[in-house]
């Protein structure tokens, strides 16, 4: 379960973190509520209800709600009490739920792996992260709440391999103290690159290491995923809403109708309508070209040995603008390797069994929250 540290006890907040952000003794099955997985962008607070029902898992309730311009910036809430209200839609939105898992956004973060003696204790673990913290981020340890996970147990005789994030402790109280005002009694936050890993993850050994592209309206996450664990994450400022404005401009259409035209044709728009192609292909190649620095840097890694460290065997895109038409093929022939549009229900459900009520374009938005709800179950 993901806990997080505070390097010492000179962070008064440290107890009050304990609460939110440790499950260290999971609460039997039968005594534990439902609880929802909340995923909050910069415009909107998007939730997910899973729960067991027979033979399979079912989606017990799921929405969005638009956060107003302002309230959130880049991962930063501007608007504390604005970002409460909204929470409180949420929540009242959700029937007899009050828990919730929520995800920190990747702009704040800092993620990094590194190798630590096999079978060492956790304390001791923590320990060493902390020496690590003044080389490897712009925090000193009592601005930081951080923690790990485990990535490989062995690693070539060179120790366990693990994965660490890192968050100033302010950013992330602020966070703990909007879902307070709201009402919602908060279980756990964790980086959203994790949520969407546990969504899209097999977590087998033979799993390629993965880059996982959250394409969302105005921002784009990447995370490098090795055994579902994430290892680096980044976000830049290229969304779908770039490309929605480009093709309403250029084809005279409505928000309802340019997001149509994205979705059902595309970048392999023809006819009348290939006009809009140029608008798309614009914003797709920024796309690509921050999908192609990103896939080659990690493609490329090797360590003094000359050995490949972390070579990129798939591309993974996800969000609500995931869904422009052709943009997996686009980018796949851009890097020259296997792109893909994951099933996002894969570790909810199989449907032979059971079918979500949300249509697979649909889904790829809710990456974040269904993998915080997969975490209630």
């Amino acid at each position: 379960m993901w806990s997080v540290h505070t390097a010492s006890g000179r962070f008064g907040a440290r107890h009050s973190f304990s609460n939110y952000l440790s499950r260290y003794f999971p609460t039997p099955e039968i005594l534990a509520p439902r609880s929802a997985g909340i995923d909050i962008s910069d415009s909107s607070v998007k939730w997910m209800i899973i729960t067991p029902d027979k033979e399979t898992n079912v989606v017990a309730s799921y929405g969005s709600e638009t956060i107003p311009d302002g309230v959130i910036e880049k991962g930063a809430i501007r608007d504390a009490q604005s970002l409460a209200g909204v929470l409180r839609n949420v929540k009242a939105k959700m029937g007899r739920v009050s828990q919730a898992h929520a995800a920190l956004p990747e702009e704040a973060a800092y993620v990094f792996s590194m190798h630590v003696p096999e079978k060492t204790a956790r304390g001791q673990i923590m320990g060493m992260i902390e020496f690590e913290l003044e080389d490897r981020v712009p925090l000193s340890p009592r601005d930081a709440v951080y923690d790990f996970r485990v990535i490989m147990e062995h690693d070539d005789g060179i120790g366990a391999e693990i994965g660490v994030v890192v968050f100033p402790s302010e950013f992330a109280k602020s966070y703990v103290q909007a879902f307070e005002s709201a009402g919602i009694e908060l279980l756990s936050l964790e980086l959203e690159a994790y949520s969407i890993a546990r969504t899209i993850s097999s977590k087998r050994a033979d799993e390629p290491v993965t880059l996982s592209v959250d394409f969302g309206r105005e921002r784009t996450g990447f995370a490098v995923l090795k055994r579902g664990i994430p290892i680096f994450s980044s976000t830049v400022d290229v969304g779908g809403d770039a490309i929605t404005h480009a093709v309403m401009e250029k084809l005279s259409l409505s928000p309802e109708e340019a997001q149509a035209f994205k979705n059902d044709q595309g970048l392999l728009a023809e006819g009348a309508k290939s006009a809009g192609l140029e608008a798309l292909v614009g914003a797709a190649s920024a796309l690509s070209d921050e999908v192609a620095k990103h896939y080659h840097y990690w493609d490329t890694r090797r360590n003094d040995k000359g050995e490949h460290v972390t070579p990129v065997g798939m591309v993974s895109i996800v969000g609500g603008s995931a869904n422009l038409k052709g943009l997996a093929d686009y980018i796949a022939g851009r890097i020259q390797a296997t792109t893909e549009l994951p099933n996002v229900w894969r570790n909810v459900c199989s449907f032979d069994k059971y079918i979500p009520p949300i249509d697979a374009k649909e889904s790829l938005r809710y990456a974040t929250a269904i993998g915080l709800a997969l975490r209630g179950i």
